[in-house]
């Protein structure tokens, strides 16, 4: 009991202290030209949305103006595609949400865009996207052509009408702002080439300034990225916010430290209790940090973990550094104590926190949880395109 008297009168005066203490205070130092945040509600699509975001800051960028893209529109030829090659690979490919950057890139190249107003992809009974029934049957329909061993035109039949259904048909021919375009000819008419867009991510695993696979169960199109030392990469998206462009960013958010709600990320250093193991004080001491650090984990800024290449490899290694959610950095900020933040448009609303959908990621957070990211090659500083090849 006296234990607990003490926790709570401790926890109590430490309130009283946070109360006075508290609170982010972020002064922007740059931010680059983005579209309205976006919902992606019930769907894996997150791949989609950060990637589409970050093209439409692109067009900004490139002063064509401002274009709501049609992310369904993209999702719906990837999932083709992952049964096309799920089919291949006799049902060990991935059928799932998730994907990555390229496969936006990749099935822009095959079909083209559309308006978010020419295809909305909600063409059943929701005000909000909600694929969970559709890829169900998407993953029905794939295995049961890898156990006939046979695809036939019934089966296409079947596909394109699963997706018409819950998606609605494609357009063949549109209008928009008085011009007529097919899909194809409206990306034409955007100007993004495909190819000017670059992978990069760090691991000690593979050599530097080199192309591998990452391992990640979203790169099912088995993609190669540029793998660059953790402080060039990170040199990468400075370069990229300071001069003009946004990143698209790939990485880790199921951390204790990853708060939407709060509207930060943040890669706490825990401190940790004596070594009195099997004593009550040992206990008391390690539940009692806990407890703090649970309460006041984003009151205001703490210590953060100093992320070396080796520390990031081991969070990859262990399987704590996932393959979780794409978003789109839009600009840097700092704290109050000068700790630099990359600002990061979301796609889950504008309502489930109070800063419209965006959230502040600390440098320590994403030199330990990015797993790549993707930017124009024009956003990488000369010496390094010289180092990895790129014209």
């Amino acid at each position: 009991m006296k234990t607990r008297i003490g926790m709570m009168a401790l926890l109590m005066s430490t309130s009283a202290m946070f109360a006075q203490e508290s609170g982010y205070q972020f002064t922007t130092v740059v931010s680059q030209k983005t579209t309205p945040v976006k919902n992606q509600a019930a769907t894996g699509t997150c791949w989609c949305f950060a990637t589409t975001s970050f093209m439409e800051s692109e067009l900004l960028r490139m002063g064509k103006g401002e274009y709501d893209l049609s992310e369904m529109f993209i999702v719906r030829q990837k999932y083709m595609n992952q049964l096309n090659d799920n089919y291949y690979r006799r049902g060990k490919g991935n059928v799932g949400q998730g994907s990555l950057s390229h496969t936006w890139m990749n099935a822009y190249r095959q079909v083209g865009i559309v308006p978010e107003e020419v295809y909305h992809g909600i063409n059943y009974n929701s005000e909000t996207h909600n694929h969970n029934e559709m890829v169900t049957y998407i993953q029905g329909l794939g295995s049961t052509a890898v156990k006939l061993k046979h695809r036939s035109p019934e089966y296409d039949k079947l596909v394109k009408g699963l997706l018409d259904t819950y998606l609605g048909e494609l357009p063949e021919t549109f209008t928009y702002k008085g011009k007529q375009y097919t899909p194809q000819s409206f990306a034409e008419s955007l100007g993004l080439n495909m190819d000017d867009y670059v992978e990069l991510t760090s691991f000690t695993h593979k050599p530097y300034y080199q192309q591998f696979i990452p391992e990640v169960p979203d790169n099912w199109e088995f993609q190669q990225m540029y793998n660059l030392p953790l402080d060039e990469m990170m040199e990468v998206m400075d370069y990229a916010l300071t001069h003009g462009f946004t990143v698209c960013w790939d990485g880790d958010v199921s951390e204790k430290g990853f708060s939407h709600r709060n509207g930060v990320a943040i890669n706490p250093s825990v401190k940790k209790a004596e070594d009195l193991a099997g004593t009550d004080r040992a206990r008391f001491e390690k539940q009692q940090q806990e407890m703090l650090a649970e309460a006041y984990r984003f009151e205001k800024p703490c210590p953060e973990v100093e992320v070396t290449p080796e520390v990031r490899q081991q969070g990859y290694e262990a399987f704590v550094t996932t393959d979780d959610h794409l978003m789109h950095l839009t600009g840097i900020a700092k704290d109050q104590n000068g700790t630099r933040y990359y600002i990061t448009k979301n796609s889950w609303g504008t309502e489930r926190n109070a800063f419209g959908g965006y959230l502040n990621m600390s440098e320590s957070y994403v030199r330990a949880k990015t797993i790549y990211i993707m930017v124009h090659k024009d956003a990488i500083p000369a010496a390094l395109r010289k180092k990895l090849n790129l014209k």
